[in-house]
């Protein structure tokens, strides 16, 4: 190091020293800069005494509301849980004295994938709370022991003690012979010791819905959280993804649904102030969904009008949910629980396809053999249009070698509109109309979809057998793979297979009985047969009982096609179109045919001049 350096680095050392000696506060700013300091501590403190205050005074205003609470149903405040079992030839209901709700249930008619009683839920699945209000807080019934009294086989009162002569009493009866259960709240010398002003109840119920079936992605889709408004139509919440919603509109009733088995709880008083939750459950978990709902309805704290209430816990079967409308006024229409389709589709159902189905299953025989005479049935309603449809196409088939004619008269692409026009001038000449096969196949449509609608819902199905298939209501494996194919899924239903190539066989023939020789025809052809193959992959998860409708039901079709083919004299039909000709060469040209005409011909006009401004 030089010199210069060790020079200048003395010189920044002595600065340093020197700016830190002038720069010092003295006695009075110390003394000042300590006080401010103090002060601070003391507000430190200060705060935070009122923070342990505050705390304080909270923490005995809690342990005063509790003991408040405490007192309001001390002797229900400790016990044991114990379980009461209410049951009738159909099901079997068991509730807890822990709250006083139902706990579990059973369905004896059915079985579950091990073939024992189906379990439609049990303890860990479901939670029911009940808050009652006094003048300080809710009192949430989950917290308090109840205690069963006038036990019969198909009836229980659990009741909620206060004290030897005041108590809240919920009631459950069991009808005889059905799924549904009647349950009633009623206070009994509650006074001063619950709020005489608040004159409702809000409840909590959610719950996890079991998978009943083996397909998972089916049941999935069918299963959702249903509510319907009073005196409006049902609505439900998404299926496929989590929803919360809350609803202001008064209800009757709210259902926690799967594809064939549905827990509904019913307000007689109606439930307003609802918030309702749906989520779907992941594959593998053994549920399908999570439901939960908060909801209030009537309460009389005084005990002089019942709050009156059902639970339904059974089957999504239409007619038993229909009967409970007979005798109401206030229809619940829980038969909209089975879903039946589109407006027209669903009257079809209601009227026709149910009660064909419930009476062809009187006769006690097997399920495909059922549904094998509803699709004969089915064919045989629709075969007029389809008659028409097919007298349509041949019509147009018969005169393909003059529409043939009028292309090789006009091959350029710019005299597509004359072309058009003979053609159009040809059919009128034979009473022929492109449109007339649209009609009937619009007609035989609705009523075609309505058993594709009602299969899948039609709970008959579930676990019934038909050849290969051991189960209608579920997808039919004939190959199960180790991995998942996109949009295929892990099996290759036998039944959808067939169904894929019974559609391409009527694919076939349809185009083959449709060829006019007209150029759009070839384009469509490979959009026709495509479709079939489209059906593979989104019909493969469906139940096994609805693609062996398809299948049964096109190969008629099929077959239909083949008998009319050969069973139809062209020559004939020709002779009887050029007679047809004859007859309308003096006929004056239909209101539509002459309007069809003037569009075209005004068509023309307007592309010759942009033709001509082009040129220009």
């Amino acid at each position: 190091m030089d010199k210069n350096t060790i020079t200048g680095l003395v010189l920044i050392a002595l600065l340093l020293i020197g700016f830190s000696y002038f720069s010092r506060p003295d006695e009075e700013q110390m003394a000042a800069w300590k006080r401010y300091n103090d002060s601070i501590a003391v507000v430190q403190q200060q705060e935070e005494a009122l923070r342990a205050k505050t705390a304080a005074a909270l923490a005995n205003e809690e342990e005063e509301v509790a003991v408040d609470s405490a007192s309001t149903f001390f002797l229900s405040s400790q016990g044991e849980e114990v379980f009461t079992t209410i049951e009738n030839e159909w099901v079997k209901i068991t509730l807890t004295n822990k709250g006083g709700r139902v706990y579990s249930v059973l369905l004896k008619a059915y079985n579950d994938q091990e073939k024992q009683p189906l379990t439609l839920f049990n303890g860990k699945d479901v939670a029911m709370n009940f808050y009652f209000y006094n003048k300080k807080e809710a009192i949430q019934t989950k917290e308090y022991f109840f205690q069963p009294v006038e036990k019969t086989a198909h009836s229980v009162t659990m009741r909620l003690f206060s004290d030897d002569s005041s108590y809240i009493d919920f009631i459950y009866v069991l009808r005889p012979d059905s799924y549904m259960m009647d349950f009633t709240i009623r206070a009994n010398n509650m006074d001063g010791k619950l709020s005489a002003s608040t004159r409702y109840v809000d409840i909590e119920w959610s719950q996890r819905s079991r998978q009943h079936e083996r397909g998972f992605t089916y049941e999935n889709r069918l299963s959702n959280l249903t509510y319907k408004y009073t005196n409006d139509d049902p609505d439900y919440l998404s299926e496929s993804k989590d929803e919360e919603k809350s609803v202001p509109e008064r209800l009757d009733w709210i259902a926690y649904k799967n594809q064939f088995f549905s827990s509904v709880w019913i307000a007689d008083q109606s439930f307003d102030k609802n918030v309702l939750r749906s989520k779907p459950e992941k594959q593998g978990s053994g549920y399908v969904k999570s439901y939960s709902g908060e909801m209030s309805t009537f309460f009389d704290p005084k005990g002089e009008e019942p709050t009156t209430m059902h639970l339904y816990f059974g089957p999504n079967h239409y007619k038993t949910l229909k009967a409970f409308d007979e005798g109401r006024k206030d229809k619940w229409e829980l038969h909209n629980l089975v879903y039946l389709g589109w407006p027209v589709v669903r009257q079809i159902n209601q009227w026709f396809t149910v009660n064909i189905f419930d009476w062809l299953s009187g006769w006690g025989l097997s399920m495909g053999i059922v549904l094998l005479l509803m699709t004969i049935i089915v064919k045989i309603v629709v075969f007029p249009a389809t008659w028409k449809t097919y007298i349509s196409s041949a019509k147009m088939r018969v005169l393909k070698p003059q529409i043939e004619e009028i292309g090789k008269k006009y091959p350029k692409q710019e005299d597509a509109m004359k072309k058009q026009q003979e053609t159009m001038a040809l059919y009128s000449k034979y009473g022929v109309s492109p449109m007339g096969g649209c009609l009937p196949m619009l007609l035989q449509f609705p009523i075609l979809m309505a058993l594709f609608m009602f299969v899948p819902s039609a709970i008959e199905l579930r676990q019934e057998s038909f050849l290969w298939a051991d189960d209608l209501s579920t997808y039919d494996a004939l190959i199960t793979f180790p991995f998942n194919i996109p949009f295929l899924g892990d099996h290759l239903s036998l039944f959808c297979l067939l169904m894929t190539v019974t559609t391409i066989l009527n694919t076939k023939f349809t185009m083959a009985q449709q060829e006019t020789g007209q150029p759009q025809m070839a384009a469509m052809k490979w959009m026709m047969y495509l479709m079939p193959v489209m059906f593979l992959f989104i019909l493969n998860d469906y139940p096994s009982g609805l693609n062996y409708y398809y299948f049964i039901s096109t190969l008629i079709s099929v077959l239909t096609m083949i008998v009319l083919r050969r069973t139809t004299n062209e020559d004939k039909l020709l002779a009887q179109l050029e007679a047809n000709k004859a007859r309308n060469r003096n006929k004056k040209k239909s209101g539509f045919a002459a309007r069809l005409e003037a569009m075209q011909k005004e068509q023309e006009r307007l592309m010759k001049e942009r033709a001509k401004k082009q040129k220009k």
